[in-house]
């Protein structure tokens, strides 16, 4: 039913207005709001749906239905998609899967054309995307964007293959997002001179500032891994109509506790003015990215939430043209299970493949920073054994490995501080952003189940421990499961509180994991190919 009426205090984000109206509307479009009087605080409050700016629903581990059926529990009326990690597994199969089950969902995801597949040439993916399929993508109205930019060394070099990408969205009138973590001065003007309009990397208010007076505009993100809010939030009151919120990627179990609304309640705390909230959770989006997506105005479509108070913003109802979709917490929406789509050819590996040889030097250890993307370089002299550089769990030196899903291959070995892990391995076929196979483990022969649970499984998050394995199996490209979003949910709280109960301090240790081999952050990560300093864009070596 896309037709009814709701009496409420209407927030009109544009004209900056709260008054009680009675809005109605037929066939999913708003027909009249008739105003009933001032602001009844005692009533709830209509505002106009929450959309997330940048988020790559893979990440979720959900599909793009199941994804919706949560989302919108929180007031989500849309989402911004980059759906660059299927792109990575499947090519334009795996965008094509995205948007047909898209399709099937009420919730609004407008999609963009992945920019940088693969990523970096330092990785092994399992697609390429080049102009043209680009070019397929924006002609047929399947992709209304060009997403984020990551291999910004290329855009400063000139390189033709992605002046052409650049080139392609201007020639459709398409934005272009940007992904530029810690660029700043000529540098970053010229990438935004060449067509960038966005950036969510941004970690400082300095960075962030700079960015703005150079005309981009800055995403607030909150992720389940990489949480800017602390450090960015001043931008809402400063720069509210440049400033949007977006999750980027999140896990299942921090979706099923909040979205954007999350956001918008904790910038009211803040003290932050409810205007320019809503502005940057609601309206900015849709003037960035020329969304059709409703502002509560008589002829817009109706999409909208039903709040308690614009303190809390807890939902009580959300419409997507005109439909309901989710009342008190729970979804309205029907869970549709897909066929699964895959590419999955890696071989078993044994505890010998992850044998290094020991030089007596010192080498160099990736260091995680809780919260950030980025990593650090510290050096170690290793612990070793029968000549053998071995993980040293007391130190917190534990060892890493990167598997290519796509080819039988020897692993990349490194070693990695902060995960802090007293026994036992975690393993994913989620990794940034080629999705190769990666692990971290105190010892090879737990690395080694891990691992090969996932590629007996085509796919998923394992652990091994003295206990044994467990597995929440991603039948999907190795990355979302076919499972109903609570239970996958669930499934993943389970896992990431066996991590943590295994030593590792880490708010989200799976989700960290996914991005120690993500290369167009720095300092250190690595490939299916080797350890990769992000600095210069260039491989190093283990020992130093």
């Amino acid at each position: 039913m896309n037709h009814g009426k709701v009496t409420s205090n209407i927030v009109q984000v544009i004209e900056r207005k709260i008054f009680l109206a009675e809005v109605c509307w037929e066939n999913g479009r708003i027909i009249a709001i008739n105003k009933r009087g001032t602001e009844d605080p005692r009533l709830t409050y209509l505002i106009p749906g929450f959309i997330d700016a940048h988020v790559h629903i893979e990440s979720s581990m959900l599909t793009p239905c199941e994804f919706a059926r949560i989302a919108c529990r929180h007031g989500t009326v849309a989402t911004v998609s980059d759906p660059h990690e299927i792109a990575n597994v499947l090519g334009l199969e795996g965008i094509s899967f995205m948007v047909d089950n898209a399709r099937l969902t009420p919730l609004q995801i407008f999609f963009g054309a992945p920019s940088c597949v693969p990523a970096t040439p330092f990785e092994t993916a399992g697609a390429e995307l080049e102009s043209e399929q680009l070019a397929f993508l924006f002609k047929n109205k399947i992709t209304t964007y060009l997403s984020e930019m990551m291999n910004y060394p290329a855009v400063l070099n000139n390189d033709p293959v992605i002046l052409a990408k650049l080139a392609l969205a201007k020639r459709y009138d398409c934005p272009v997002d940007g992904h530029a973590p810690g660029l700043t001065g000529e540098a970053m003007q010229r990438y935004v001179k060449a067509g960038i309009s966005t950036d969510h990397e941004c970690s400082s208010l300095i960075e962030a500032k700079e960015k703005l007076a150079a005309g981009l505009s800055i995403l607030i993100r909150e992720g389940s891994a990489a949480r800017n809010f602390e450090a960015l939030h001043p931008l809402i009151s400063q720069y509210p109509d440049n400033v949007m919120f977006c999750s980027d990627d999140k896990h299942p179990d921090d979706l099923v506790t909040g979205h954007i609304n999350l956001l918008a309640a904790r910038a009211v705390a803040k003290g932050h003015y409810v205007f320019d909230v809503l502005r940057c959770a609601c309206l900015n989006p849709v003037m960035h990215y020329n969304l059709p997506v409703g502002q509560l105005k008589v002829g817009d479509r109706m999409d909208a939430v039903e709040v308690e108070n614009l303190s809390s913003f807890r939902p009580v109802s959300t419409w997507i043209a005109g439909q309901k979709v989710a009342e008190q917490g729970k979804s309205l929406l029907t869970s549709i299970k897909p066929t699964p789509i895959n590419r999955f050819n890696a071989r078993a590996i044994t505890v010998s493949d992850l044998d290094i040889s020991a030089s007596g030097q010192q080498i160099r250890v990736i260091k995680v920073v809780d919260g950030e993307l980025f990593t650090h370089e510290v050096l170690h002299y290793p612990k070793i054994k029968d000549q053998k550089i071995i993980p040293d769990p007391e130190r917190d030196i534990l060892l890493l490995a990167v598997i290519n899903r796509y080819h039988p291959a020897k692993p990349a070995v490194a070693f990695i501080e902060g995960f802090g892990l007293q026994q036992g391995a975690l393993a994913s076929s989620v990794a940034h952003d080629s999705h190769n196979i990666i692990a971290v483990g105190t010892h090879a022969a737990f690395i080694c189940q891990a691992v090969n649970s996932i590629i007996y499984a085509q796919g998923g998050i394992a652990i091994a421990n003295k206990e044994g394995v467990k597995l929440l199996p991603l039948p999907i490209a190795g990355l979302m499961s076919d499972d109903d979003g609570d239970c996958v949910a669930a499934r993943y709280a389970e896992l990431d509180n066996s991590a943590k109960q295994m030593g590792s301090p880490l708010r989200a240790p799976f989700m960290a994991l996914s991005f120690m081999a993500l290369l167009v952050i720095p300092d250190l990560k690595l490939s299916d190919q080797g350890l990769f300093d992000g600095r210069t864009f260039t491989f190093t070596s283990l020992t130093v």
